[in-house]
């Protein structure tokens, strides 16, 4: 079995030299300044929020960028949004993006929907997780409900069991998509809402929480509250349809 290590800093500033690494996953990690250098190999797979990325001393961080807009127009609006008008254009196309995905979903038996590929949140659980960040960015921070925490909210990784349960999260509940999605879409609502009301005024508007607790305190501003949410939609529905051309192949 494979060793496992988990929230440990023993690998900050590390050397690892004539080692086998084959099938070494990293995950939930911060990678500033990592080096690879002088290793051989196939298959290397790289993803994560990177500002700068190197390969074989050439920069390929704009090329990337400008692949990813072209394959996933909206996470351009998303990552783009400025005026209010912005903000209701990355939301409508958004609505759209994930009708039209979901549309496409439910082609597939129910238990295909909740089918890991290679290891990543299964289309079920990335439902769960766009709930729970917009209970946290929007429900919490920018809208300061009593209870924004729905149970079905699937946080990222790296949260400890004990902040879960805190926020009533049943991570281990196997939900069925249309209960999954019944609290999506009253979330989602939420920030339809927002979105149609929104004016220069309150995206400057200091919220008055942080997401969650584990957050550092410092200012939240709507409009990076609202951005966040905008982002996430947009990043996870394109693993979702990564995921769900192999769950439609193997179908």
């Amino acid at each position: 079995m494979s060793a496992e290590y988990a929230e440990s800093d023993q690998f900050r500033g590390a050397r690892i030299r004539s080692s086998e690494l084959a099938g070494l996953e990293i995950r939930d990690c911060e990678v500033s300044g990592l080096k690879i250098v002088d290793c051989f190999g196939n298959d290397v797979s790289l993803g994560g929020d990177f500002e700068r990325v190197v390969v074989n001393d050439v920069d390929v961080t704009a090329y990337v960028e400008a692949e990813l807009d072209r394959q996933h127009p909206t996470r351009a609006l998303a990552r783009d949004a400025l005026s209010p008008d912005d903000y209701r254009a990355a939301w409508n196309a958004i609505e759209r993006m994930w009708q039209a995905t979901l549309d496409r979903a439910r082609l597939l038996p129910e238990a295909k929907l909740h089918e890991q590929v290679n290891g990543e949140w299964s289309y079920v659980e990335t439902q769960r997780h766009l709930l729970h960040g917009a209970d946290a960015w929007l429900g919490n921070a920018v809208l300061e409900e009593e209870a924004p925490y729905h149970p079905l909210g699937f946080p990222t990784g790296g949260m400890p069991p004990e902040a879960s349960a805190k926020l009533g999260l049943t991570i281990e509940a196997t939900p069925t998509l249309d209960e999954v999605l019944a609290a999506r879409r009253a979330r989602m609502a939420a920030m339809r809402r927002v979105v149609d009301g929104l004016t220069e005024a309150e995206l400057d508007r200091v919220c008055g929480r942080k997401p969650a607790e584990s957050y550092p305190d410092q200012e939240y501003v709507v409009r990076r509250c609202l951005k966040v949410v905008l982002k996430e939609e947009a990043e996870h529905h394109r693993y979702a349809v990564r995921d769900l051309a192999v769950l439609e192949a193997g179908a």
